[in-house]
């Protein structure tokens, strides 16, 4: 009897294991794909900025060669 019960209480403990691992992995999937995400995010806005600037320096450039004539 108190084998059996030995037994149960280490399976059960191990099923406790399992789950926790198994919950730690999924959230440690979420958290990656949301990096992913923030990634791709930052990086949009990175070439938003650069393809501004550089109409900013366009616009200068043709304001200055107005302002010349």
């Amino acid at each position: 009897m108190t084998r059996a019960l030995a037994l149960i209480l280490a399976a059960t403990l191990a099923a406790c294991g399992v789950e926790t691992a198994t919950t730690a992995a999924a959230s440690a999937e979420i958290k990656r794909r949301e990096m992913e995400q923030a990634k791709r995010t930052m990086e949009a806005a990175k070439q938003k900025i650069e393809q501004n600037t550089q109409q900013i320096m366009e616009r200068a450039a043709q304001t200055e060669e107005k302002a010349k004539d």
